[in-house]
C-alpha cells in the first residue's frame, strides 16, 4: 500500500506549507520557487508519500478522520473559487474538418464532409459537429490560433507552458500553467476542500510537468475508463475499519520519516512533505472525496446525455469536481475512440483521416455539447472556464503515403490513404463558460485555412487568457527557477479580451 500513489500515478498536488515555511510573504509580483530536493530524494518524497502518513496513531487518524468529516467538505469560498477545465485533443484536431471548413476551397484541400449552419449566424461547421452546432450560441470559436512549433513535444510546450523553443525536448523546461495556478494558489492560505486543487483525469503529461516546481504540485491523476463498470479511483475514502487500523500498524514508519527529515531538511522540503501527507489522509479519510468522484450518483439520463464511453464520462466526472470545488482540472480524449493509433495524430501512415474523423466525431460532439450545456444549466458559467484545444491544427493540404497497419480507421498495411500532417500557423479552440460572451467566432485563417489573417493570437495570449479568469497576473509574476533566477510565468501574450469577462 505504500506504492499505492507512486504504482497509479496518483499525486496529490501541494498545499501551502511547501513554499510558506521557507520564504516570507508572496503577496508581491515575484514568487520565490521552493528550494530543490536531489533526484532520489524525489523519487523516494513520491514512494514514501502514502507510507509517511500511515504512521500516524489511530486516535489520530481517527481524530483526523472526525475533524475532515465535521467540516462538512468544502466552505463556500472554496466552492466559488475561479476553476478551468482544459479538455485536450492529443496529437492536433484537424481545424478544415471542425470549425474552419473552407466549403469553397478545391477538393485538395476541403476533404470530403460538408458545412452546416450553427445556431450563430454566418457560422459554419463541419457536418461532423451537429450537435454542437445546434448550441454555438453557447461557446466561443477561436480560429486564428497560431504557434511556432511543429513537434509534439514543443507544440504541446509552447501551448501549455509558454516555452518558445521550436525544438523537441525530452522533458519540459518551464512547468505547465495547470501546476502553475496549483502553486500560486497554494501560497495564498490554507485550503479546507477534501479535494485536491488539481485533478488530471488522463491528464497531458507526455510532454508537460511541473519542472522547477516540483512534484508537490503535479496532478491528483484519474486514470483508466470511467465508463467501465470495475472503474475505480484508488486510495479516496476509505470506510473498511480494517482498512483503517492497518494504516496504524505501520509501526516502522516513524522510522522512516526521520530518515526523510534528514534527506529534506537541507532542501527546504518538509513543509511540501507535510502538506502532501495532509492531503494524502484528507483523501483516504473524507468521504466527500469518495463522492465527488462517484458517477453513479449522477442520474441515467445525465450519464446517456454525456456518451456512455470513455469520453462522455471523462468530462461530466470533470463537471462534478470542479462544482466540488477543484480549481484546475485537465483531461485527455485519446484512447480507443480515436483510432487505431489512439489519439488525433491522423498522418497518412497512422489513419486515413476522414475515417478517423468519422470514427471519433459522434463520442466527441456528443461529450462536449453535453459539457457546454450542464456548465450554463448548473449556474457554473461565470466561475468556470472550459477550453477545449490541441497543440495544433494538421495540414490544410491532403496528402497520401501507404498506412503502417490495420485498425480502426486505418487500412491494411501498405494501403495508401489520405492523411494531414502538423500545422501550427493556424487552428481553432473553443471557449465557454467564465463569464465570457459567447455565440462569437474570433479571428479567421485564409481561404485554404493555411494562415492565421485576422485577429492572430499566439501561445502567450492563450495561456494570459486562462490566468486572467484565475486572477493571475500573468505579466507581472515572477517564480524562481532551479538556478533561482526569477522566471516570468510567461513572457509574452495578454489576455484576448473578447475571451474575458463580460459579467460578474
Amino acid at each position: 500500500m505504500s506504492d499505492l500513489f507512486h504504482a497509479h500515478g496518483v499525486i496529490p498536488g501541494g498545499s501551502p506549507g511547501s513554499h510558506a515555511a521557507n520564504h516570507q510573504d508572496c503577496s508581491g509580483v515575484r514568487c520565490p520557487g521552493p528550494k530543490r530536493m536531489t533526484a532520489a530524494g524525489r523519487r523516494e518524497f513520491i514512494r514514501m508519500g502514502l507510507a509517511g502518513f500511515t504512521s500516524l496513531s489511530l486516535p489520530g487518524l481517527m481524530q483526523l478522520r472526525a475533524r475532515a468529516e465535521s467540516s462538512g467538505g468544502a466552505k463556500p469560498s472554496d466552492r466559488e473559487r475561479t476553476a478551468v477545465i482544459m479538455v485536450w485533443k492529443p496529437g492536433g484536431c484537424s481545424h478544415i474538418d471542425t470549425y474552419d471548413p473552407k466549403p469553397n476551397a478545391i477538393s485538395d484541400y476541403r476533404g470530403p464532409f460538408g458545412t452546416i449552419q450553427t445556431k450563430v449566424p454566418g457560422m459554419l461547421f463541419s457536418e461532423l459537429l451537429p450537435m454542437q452546432a445546434a448550441c454555438a450560441d453557447k461557446f466561443t470559436v477561436l480560429r486564428s490560433m497560431r504557434q511556432g512549433a511543429g513537434g509534439h513535444p514543443a507544440g504541446s510546450m509552447q501551448l501549455l507552458s509558454g516555452d518558445p523553443d521550436t525544438r523537441d525536448k525530452p522533458k519540459p523546461k518551464y512547468p505547465d500553467w495547470m501546476t502553475i495556478a496549483n502553486y500560486l494558489r497554494s501560497q495564498e492560505g490554507p485550503r479546507t476542500n477534501p479535494l485536491p486543487r488539481y485533478v488530471g483525469i488522463k491528464p497531458p503529461l507526455e510532454y508537460n510537468g511541473p519542472a522547477y516546481l516540483g512534484d508537490a504540485y503535479s496532478p491528483f491523476v484519474v486514470a483508466g475508463d470511467p465508463n467501465s463498470p470495475t472503474f475505480s479511483v484508488p486510495n479516496i475514502g476509505l470506510s473498511d475499519p480494517n482498512e483503517l487500523r492497518r494504516l496504524d500498524r505501520r509501526a516502522n514508519l516513524r522510522q522512516k520519516l526521520d530518515t526523510l527529515t534528514r534527506a529534506f531538511d537541507q532542501q527546504g522540503e518538509m513543509g511540501a512533505l507535510d502538506e502532501f501527507e495532509q492531503q494524502a489522509m484528507t483523501l483516504l479519510t473524507n468521504p466527500k472525496t469518495k463522492e465527488a468522484f462517484d458517477l453513479s450518483q449522477e442520474d441515467d439520463a445525465t450519464r446517456d446525455r454525456y456518451g456512455r464511453n470513455a469520453w462522455g464520462q471523462q468530462l461530466l466526472m470533470a463537471r462534478r469536481l470542479v462544482e466540488a470545488g477543484v480549481e484546475v482540472l485537465t483531461t485527455s480524449l485519446n484512447g480507443p475512440l480515436c483510432g487505431r493509433v489512439q489519439n488525433w495524430d491522423d498522418h497518412a501512415v497512422n489513419h486515413h483521416v476522414f475515417d478517423a474523423m468519422r470514427f471519433r466525431a459522434q463520442a466527441y460532439d456528443q461529450a462536449v455539447s453535453a459539457l457546454i450545456e450542464d456548465i450554463y444549466q448548473r449556474g457554473l458559467d461565470k466561475r468556470v472556464l472550459v477550453v477545449v484545444t490541441g497543440e495544433f491544427g494538421r495540414t490544410p493540404r491532403i496528402n497520401y503515403a501507404a498506412s503502417t497497419g490495420v485498425g480502426n480507421a486505418s487500412a491494411p498495411a501498405g494501403t495508401q490513404q489520405p492523411g494531414r500532417d502538423h500545422w501550427p500557423r493556424a487552428f481553432s479552440n473553443i471557449w465557454f463558460g467564465g463569464g465570457i460572451q459567447t455565440g462569437q467566432f474570433i479571428g479567421a485563417t485564409d481561404k485554404h485555412g493555411e494562415d492565421s489573417i485576422e485577429r492572430i493570437c499566439h501561445a502567450g495570449d492563450f495561456l494570459a487568457t486562462i490566468y486572467n479568469h484565475l486572477g493571475i497576473d500573468a505579466a507581472n509574476t515572477l517564480i524562481d527557477d532551479f538556478n533561482g533566477r526569477p522566471t516570468p510565468i510567461v513572457d509574452h501574450g495578454r489576455p484576448i479580451a473578447e475571451l474575458t469577462r463580460r459579467f460578474s
